[in-house]
């Protein structure tokens, strides 16, 4: 029997035609590792995984165990890549795995600098997204940052008192009238790591706390992300990945896929 690989596929969107290359997909999530050589921010506990243990039966192969069978203990905002719904900020109890119910959205990704302010802050600013949309209408979903400089030290930093990069209030802003509903980005979160609780660009984004009324409950946030420099700015078809989870936020897989439209 003959194997069949799915080379393409495609798809509808708003009326649209696109075609998605699914033989060259780029995985942007970073691998939760057992080892001290792992991402971590925000002073988490780092990720872990211990075998079962319950009387003469251990859950690990090397330890003399029949299968593997282990606890894992992580924190989605801390450990590694993750989305996250409005839940992560609202008083009421919304849930990632009630929020986010489609997983396939076109997608841009971009990459910038963040600017050094006075106070030291290096923040992505109004200007320089309205400078990308002025010099190519974005017409996506979603929207991927790959911050620079750029290079693999990301996939095992500990950021945790570092003051990272982020997201400017009012780039936020911008980027939600201009209809992203997904952002992604390769940062530990999109708001300052100290900043009092005022959480300014996730409640932007969000519209918190008129999240439901502005129609925004299923849009999400996608944080510590990982782009290799070898792939390229650009369009893409976005595959969003989560475990089926009661929580604000997910660990989550995040494929991309490079992408064009398709003309009649």
């Amino acid at each position: 029997m003959s194997k069949i690989k799915m080379k393409s596929v495609l798809f509808d969107i708003g009326g649209l035609s696109y075609e998605a290359h699914l033989g060259k997909g780029y995985d942007l999530s970073i691998p939760l590792l057992r080892t001290a050589d792992q991402v971590n921010c925000f002073y988490a506990p780092p990720y872990r995984a211990e075998p079962v243990v319950a009387g003469d039966f251990i859950g690990s192969t090397q330890s003399g165990g029949p299968v593997n069978f282990f606890n894992l203990h992580l924190n989605p905002h801390g450990n590694g890549t993750h989305t996250e719904c409005v839940g992560h900020i609202a008083r009421e109890a919304f849930a990632i795995n009630d929020c986010l119910k489609t997983f396939h959205f076109t997608a841009e990704l971009v990459s910038l600098y963040p600017r050094q302010r006075e106070d030291g802050d290096r923040v992505v600013e109004l200007e320089q997204f309205m400078a990308l949309f002025e010099a190519r209408p974005l017409q996506t979903e979603a929207l991927i940052l790959r911050t620079l400089p750029n290079d693999p030290s990301k996939l095992h930093r500990s950021y945790s008192g570092t003051n990272p990069p982020y997201v400017s209030e009012e780039a936020m802003d911008y980027l939600v009238d201009a209809g992203i509903r997904h952002f992604l980005l390769d940062l530990p979160s999109v708001d300052r790591e100290e900043d009092g609780g005022l959480l300014a660009a996730h409640k932007a984004f969000w519209r918190y706390p008129d999240t439901v009324i502005a129609g925004r409950l299923d849009c999400t946030i996608t944080e510590l992300i990982y782009v290799d420099d070898e792939v390229p700015d650009g369009f893409y078809l976005l595959n969003l990945q989560i475990i089926s989870l009661d929580l604000d936020a997910s660990p989550s897989k995040v494929m991309i896929y490079p992408c064009r439209q398709v003309l009649a």
